[in-house]
C-alpha cells in the first residue's frame, strides 16, 4: 500500500472514531470500545474495497457488508456518514427517540445497511 493511501485511510479512520464517540456521547448510551476497535477495518472496507453507491443505496450490484457485532454500530454509522449515505449531523441523534440511528443497525431505516 502506498504511503499516501495509508495516511489518507488513517485520517479517515480517525474521523470514524470521532464520529462514533460523538454518537455515543450524544445518545448517552453505547459501547465506545468496540466502535473504536472496528474503525480501521470499516474504513478500509468502505473507502477502498466495497463497491457501494451512497446516491443509490439499493444498487443491485453493490457489495454487501454484514455487521454481526451490532454494538459497534456507532462506527458503522460514522463510516456511512463519511461515505455520504446520510448527513454527519445525523450522528448527533443516535439513540434519540424516533431517530434513524438506533442501538443496532436497521436495514429498513438506514441507507447503506444491508442486514438487520
Amino acid at each position: 500500500m502506498e504511503a499516501s493511501l495509508k495516511y489518507q485511510l488513517q485520517k479517515t479512520a480517525c474521523k470514524v472514531r470521532l464520529g462514533a464517540l460523538e454518537a455515543v456521547y450524544s445518545g448517552k448510551s453505547g459501547h465506545p470500545g468496540g466502535s473504536l476497535s472496528v474503525a480501521d477495518i470499516l474504513t478500509y472496507l468502505y473507502f477502498e474495497e466495497l463497491r457501494v453507491d451512497p446516491q443509490n443505496p439499493q444498487w443491485p450490484d453493490r457489495d454487501r457488508f454484514v455487521l454481526s457485532k451490532g454494538h459497534t454500530c456507532p462506527a458503522l454509522y460514522a463510516a456511512l456518514a463519511l461515505k455520504g449515505f446520510f448527513s454527519w449531523d445525523e450522528l448527533k441523534t443516535f439513540r434519540h427517540p424516533g431517530a434513524m440511528l438506533q442501538g443496532h443497525p436497521d436495514m429498513k431505516h438506514i441507507p447503506g445497511v444491508d442486514m438487520s
